[in-house]
């Protein structure tokens, strides 16, 4: 079983974006588990969300405490919470920056960065990450295929929306598979 991590704020479709990448996982044939943490927090206040993979059932239901991956939102929750807690050598820590990493990333662990919010900005019209964030994270991991994604994203938004976050996830990821394929 391998599990994932989304850190992001309230608002910022993190718990969607776990609930897309499972469906997507099960679309391509995996068993997929998808659930949040957040109590009664406001817009803007830290969240978390999980998934889970496996090709046998899954009939763990805590929290992922040892990530196998992070997806991180927002760059600033690196400041204010542990992002990285709990990762093992050769995880992967995909950060939506257009930074170079200024914090310390756990030995072993990936760091890949995107600027997600540019290439959100860019088709969508609106800085929400998430679909960027999906689309690096198949492209960076090959856990869930674009294909799988993109019928996942049909099923969830429809029209033009669909299109356009279609197009958000294909950007970065062939931007993640470039960048990952080169280092």
């Amino acid at each position: 079983m391998q599990e994932l991590r989304i850190h992001g704020r309230g608002g910022q479709g993190s718990v969607t974006a776990a609930e897309l990448i499972a469906v997507a996982a099960f679309e391509g044939g995996k068993y997929a588990q998808a659930f949040p943490a957040f109590g009664v927090e406001r817009r803007g206040a830290p969240v978390q969300a999980f998934v889970r993979f496996s090709d046998r059932p899954i009939r763990v239901r805590s929290q992922v405490y040892e990530p196998d991956f992070v997806i991180v939102q927002d760059p600033s929750l690196i400041r204010d919470v542990d992002v990285f807690k709990g990762m093992g050598s050769g995880g992967i820590a995909i950060v939506n920056t257009e930074k170079e990493a200024d914090y310390p990333v756990p030995g072993g662990v990936r760091l890949l960065t995107l600027d997600a919010t540019t290439i959100a900005l860019e088709t969508l019209g609106l800085p929400i990450t998430n679909t960027a964030l999906m689309g690096a994270f198949a492209a960076a991991t090959g856990l869930i295929s674009f294909e799988a994604l993109a019928d996942a994203l049909r099923h969830r938004f429809s029209g033009a929306l669909a299109d356009k976050n279609i197009e958000t996830a294909r950007r970065a990821y062939d931007e993640m598979k470039a960048r990952a394929g080169a280092s």
